[in-house]
């Protein structure tokens, strides 16, 4: 049976190009905007508050922050610092999230919901007209902006820290990667690894890192040195250059989740590539960036018994919920009773067929 079509958890007033969710605190962080062109969309990160209501996961709006002419186009965390690629530079910027604290009764400073407010009918007595309020309070400063990128349409596509968050790596249109120390942001490293735009960037434990590029080339490095490299297509003839593609990847470990150019969305099983889930044309236009529901213990809470949970975005200003639901299985003791089973029913074969076997 196919999926039901995804929740839309949240809209935003500006496309969306990024997502990302913090593995052990509260909120799921999109950004994107309009970019500097004079058409009224506006630039932002948003900050939301992922919460089960009722049996359903809901998104609601904690903090818009403005970044005035710049679209966010990619975003890296790293406990409570977020680098952002805008336009051609790579912001550091450092947000701090205080708890909600739940009041009733007035609807406090602002009803717009920017800036944190949220308010929501409540169970019982609040059911019939009194009003729950929270506000959280977020605050973002920026710490450090530099310039990643040198191409004539200058724009940096990827970024993403290290394990112990003492590199960043970015690329751009330009093609070049570029490793900066953390939190000085000093360049310690800069090499042409693709012809034309870096797609995406991921880094192994070792610090090794891999980067795709729009030249359909997968390449692993170490330092400038290339380890390995595969053109994803050169095993194809018939698919040519300009063949439908994946946009967004993103592994959970567990699962892989992946979005089209197409808008749709996939769920994968990381080792075997088994799809264990497909919506054609989710969002019906690219779906610009996904992320997995952390495997944590907030994750699990917010899970609510379903396998995994995958956000996605795209430039249709939404954020859309992908649910897998638990698949069956036999509890372990059932396994052990019917392997139990399977070996007396073998001995009182053989003894039948053989007797004295025993």
């Amino acid at each position: 049976m196919a999926p039901r079509r995804p929740a839309e958890l949240y809209r935003a007033p500006f496309p969306l190009y990024t997502v990302r969710l913090h593995p052990r605190r509260p909120p799921a962080i999109t950004a994107g905007g309009g970019g500097a062109a004079k058409t009224g969309i506006r630039n932002g990160v948003h900050f939301l508050q992922l919460e089960q209501i009722g049996g359903r996961l809901s998104a609601s709006l904690l903090h818009s922050h403005d970044t005035e002419t710049r679209a966010t186009m990619t975003m890296a965390l790293a406990d409570d610092i977020i680098a952002a690629g805008q336009d051609a530079s790579c912001h550091i910027l450092r947000f701090s999230l205080r708890a909600p604290e739940a009041t009733s009764g007035s609807a406090g400073r602002n009803g717009s919901g920017e800036k944190g407010l949220r308010k929501r009918k409540g169970p019982g007595p609040a059911a019939q007209g009194e009003t729950q309020s929270r506000t959280s309070e977020v605050t973002v400063e920026s710490l450090h902006s530099v310039r990643t990128d040198f191409s004539p349409d200058a724009l940096q596509k990827a970024v993403r820290f290290n394990a112990d968050c003492s590199l960043l790596v970015t690329g751009g249109a330009d093609g070049f990667l570029r490793l900066w120390e953390f939190p000085s942001m000093k360049k310690t490293l800069e090499f042409k690894a693709h012809d034309g735009e870096i797609e995406d960037i991921a880094l192994g434990p070792d610090n090794k890192v891999v980067t795709a590029g729009r030249d359909f080339q997968c390449c692993v490095w170490q330092h400038d040195q290339l380890v390995t490299g595969l053109r994803w297509n050169e095993n194809l003839p018939g698919i040519p250059d300009k063949a439908y593609r994946y946009q967004a990847c993103r592994d959970s470990g567990t699962f892989l989740g992946l979005g089209t150019v197409t808008g749709s969305v996939a769920i994968h099983v990381a080792f075997s590539l088994q799809r264990l889930y497909y919506v054609k044309e989710a969002h019906g236009i690219v779906v610009t960036d996904v992320a997995f529901v952390p495997e944590s213990r907030r994750g699990r809470e917010l899970l609510a018994g379903n396998e995994a949970a995958l956000l996605s975005v795209a430039v249709d200003s939404r954020c859309k919920l992908h649910l897998l639901p638990s698949r069956r299985s036999l509890p372990v003791w059932l396994l052990l009773l019917l392997c139990a089973g399977l070996i007396v029913a073998t001995i009182l074969l053989l003894q039948l067929a053989f007797p004295g076997f025993l």
